[in-house]
């Protein structure tokens, strides 16, 4: 059947036999079904030239759609479902809205890839569909994709099209990086500067850090807030949740530049800082003052009533790669390091984490930010992305910290895809598709009680050298479709997993891929103009470590 990511069972019918859809087929939606009636109304009435009119009462429909919780397979919880293709037509089942939701998602791909197509291509073809009876539920909760929308801006219509990439591909969490040293990409109405200034760098970096060539076009651009209701109304619609990131203390200089007075002052003359054109981390962070808690409470009490707790019961912090000369220079941090009591440089850093730790709990939001949160300690309910490998991972699970897997040296999709010269703009380890299918998100040394604490993992997209939406789409997939099946069919060891087989099913997957308008790697490597001839990257030799 081609599907990815392969279901828990699916059986085929012995004899062959294929059930057609008149012209006009009709659907039936129960309770609790409206919102995939209007997804299917809309996308397979697209494709297919299909109005879907409702079955009359007491009429069968070609297509039926219930929420029923004994949809779900035998040990199988939330957004689990059943899908029955057989001679009265189709019934998709769900557990819940989102499992009915996703067999929605299967139906769609055993229609073929003409189904991903936004008007018919042959007026008057019969669609037909082989029986079969499938049975699936996803292995982890979270199965999401970092988007770093700071380094280089995505449009609103390019973060809407990713949603629907990634509920194509039975994923449900996006993490958006709005904020960093290079550019602030979220509206906040009481500090305008942060969009007026700060979304805005004169120039780009083109390639990585050490490369001597600059794209002298300034580059910028924000997302109204009206802009991210829709990215949310449209998420919740696909079941998709949003993991929204503001990050402190580092990686802030965009924000200094727009309010020069939350930076450290008396050590820089911060009013002549402008967005950083560079790439890597700024040494500019932000000053360890109360001033500057209470600017931030002030964001993110906007940035809450935009991703309400329904889409987005996390907020991530970051919290990650703080350079420390500044504090150590600055007789103000130094004072409030005396008056807080904490342990350093480093004390300070947790003393930011954990004053928001507790502000979103306060709030009914849990924290989440980078593994050197655990530095300082954490508080219950936050939560932990492992990104500089498995340890820290490891270490808050053992701990009873939630965590989020996603080590840079397994799956962080801005490492290139082959050894070959002509990869554009090369950084990092080699991880091709087969290494992203063989990523194994729980490691084996992990107690049974720790390991139920790994909520699931995420790729990440760090985009220094992606300047537009092709190549983050070569850069994403089709690696995206393999860590899919990982995050949701439970596969065997990565070792023992039927590389070939996927390969096959990608194969055909690609056709979805093309309808689709994705700008993928192709097998055989990048097109002429997936090229970057003379751009310089960063490429690591040899294997990555299991760290």
């Amino acid at each position: 059947m081609d599907l990815i990511p392969v279901p828990r069972t699916a059986v085929p019918d012995p004899q062959g036999r294929r059930y057609a859809f008149g012209p006009e087929p009709l659907l039936d939606a129960g309770p609790g079904a409206e919102g995939v009636a209007r997804w299917l109304r809309r996308e397979l009435g697209a494709a297919a030239g299909w109005a879907l009119p409702p079955a009359a009462a007491g009429a069968r429909g070609d297509v039926r759609l219930r929420v029923d919780p004994a949809a779900a397979p035998d040990g199988a919880g939330p957004e689990a479902y059943r899908l029955e293709i057989g001679p009265d037509g189709v019934e998709l089942s769900g557990a819940d809205a989102a499992g009915l939701f996703w067999a929605a998602q299967t139906l769609r791909q055993l229609l073929g890839p003409d189904a991903y197509r936004r008007a018919p291509l042959r007026p008057g073809r019969t669609w037909d569909l082989p029986y079969a009876r499938i049975a699936d539920a996803p292995r982890f909760g979270w199965r999401g994709l970092l988007l770093d929308v700071a380094r280089h801006f995505m449009p609103k219509d390019g973060v809407l099209r990713y949603i629907d990439l990634l509920a194509a591909h039975k994923l449900n969490v996006l993490h958006l990086h709005l904020t960093d040293d290079q550019g602030w990409r979220v509206e906040i109405r009481r500090h305008p500067n942060l969009t007026e200034t700060g979304s805005w760098r004169a120039r780009s970096r083109w390639g990585h850090r050490a490369s001597p060539l600059w794209n002298e076009t300034p580059h910028g651009g924000f997302y109204s807030q009206d802009d991210l209701r829709e990215i949310v109304a449209y998420a919740a619609e696909r079941h998709v949740r949003i993991v929204p990131e503001i990050d402190i203390p580092g990686h802030s200089q965009a924000a200094i530049a727009a309010y020069p007075w939350l930076g450290n002052a008396d050590v820089v003359d911060t009013a002549a800082l402008g967005v950083w054109d560079d790439w890597g981390v700024s040494e500019n962070v932000l000053a360890p003052t109360e001033e500057v808690l209470r600017f931030y409470e002030g964001v993110f009490e906007e940035l809450l009533e935009l991703f309400p707790p329904e889409v987005s019961p996390f907020v991530h912090v970051g919290g990650d790669e703080c350079p420390k000369a500044q504090w150590r220079a600055s007789a103000t941090a130094q004072a409030r390091i005396r008056e807080l009591g904490v342990d350093g440089e480093d004390g300070l850093q947790s003393w930011f984490v954990r004053h928001f730790d507790r502000w979103l709990a306060d709030r009914g939001r849990r924290l989440i930010g980078w593994d050197e949160i655990l530095e300082g300690g954490l508080a219950d309910g936050a939560a932990v992305s492992s990104w500089r490998g498995y340890a820290g991972g490891i270490t808050a699970a053992e701990a009873g910290h939630d965590v989020v897997m996603c080590p840079e040296q397994q799956v962080y999709l801005d490492h290139r895809q082959a050894d070959g010269p002509d990869e554009p703009v090369p950084i990092g380890y080699v991880r091709s598709l087969e290494d992203v299918y063989r990523f194994e998100p729980v490691p084996p040394r992990l107690s049974p009680e720790a390991a139920a604490h790994v909520l699931g993992a995420q790729a990440n997209v760090w985009t220094e050298v992606m300047e537009h939406q092709g190549r983050v789409d070569y850069q994403v997939f089709p690696r995206l479709a393999a860590f899919a099946e990982v995050v949701w069919s439970r596969l065997p060891e990565p070792e023992s997993r039927d590389w070939a087989g996927f390969e096959a099913r990608e194969r055909a997957h690609r056709a979805r891929l093309d309808a689709l308008g994705v700008d993928y790697r192709p097998p055989g490597g990048p097109l002429p103009w997936q090229r970057r001839p003379g751009v310089r990257g960063r490429p690591v030799e040899g294997a990555p470590p299991i760290v």
